[in-house]
């Protein structure tokens, strides 16, 4: 007789990364995931200890894929500094990590440990940009500023409820990055 099946590691951090994204840290719950994996909730003690060891790999998957994961895909594409500025930008904020980084975002301000580590891929992320900002500007107070702005536009544009008159979103952000990248 074959050895039962075991849901992959990897799907329960996915799934549960899912549950971050759509109610918070309270949303991940091993009865819950293993209803929506379609298994029994035994499977989850196999490769975790509890649920607080899914929720540090959680985290960590999702700092992998929003810094290292996303500067080697820029590096690998290519391009002059702006273009990859740009590419950032977008894979960093794209529809598949934003909604977790934004659920990180609001569980730091009740967790030291999460906001810690959201600071450590804060300060990666904003070192790429500098870096980046670093190959045109030469006044590193000027690179700062780009920096800063760049990442606050970047972030806020997911909170700010405003409109922009007769432009849509979308007309300001490409005019906000056509003068960040001047």
């Amino acid at each position: 007789m074959a050895a039962p099946t075991r849901t992959p590691r990897h799907k329960w951090i996915e799934v549960g990364l899912q549950a971050l994204a759509a109610g918070g840290p309270d949303a991940v719950r091993v009865e819950p995931l293993a209803k929506t994996l379609g298994v029994t909730r035994g499977g989850f003690y196999w490769h975790f200890e509890d649920r607080r060891a899914l929720l540090e790999e959680m985290l960590d998957t999702w700092e992998r894929k929003s810094t290292d994961d996303v500067i080697e895909r820029v590096e690998t594409e290519g391009g002059d500094a702006r273009a990859k500025a740009r590419r950032a930008g977008a894979l960093t904020f794209s529809e598949a990590l934003l909604p977790v980084d934004l659920a990180v975002r609001d569980w730091s301000r009740r967790d030291p440990a999460v906001a810690e580590r959201l600071r450590r891929v804060d300060n990666s992320r904003m070192g790429y940009l500098r870096t980046l900002f670093g190959t045109f500007c030469r006044d590193e107070e000027e690179v700062e500023i780009r920096s800063m702005v760049a990442f606050s536009v970047a972030i806020g544009n997911h909170l700010l409820a405003a409109d922009h008159g007769t432009r849509d979103r979308a007309e300001v952000l490409d005019l906000t990055a056509r003068w960040l990248l001047a």
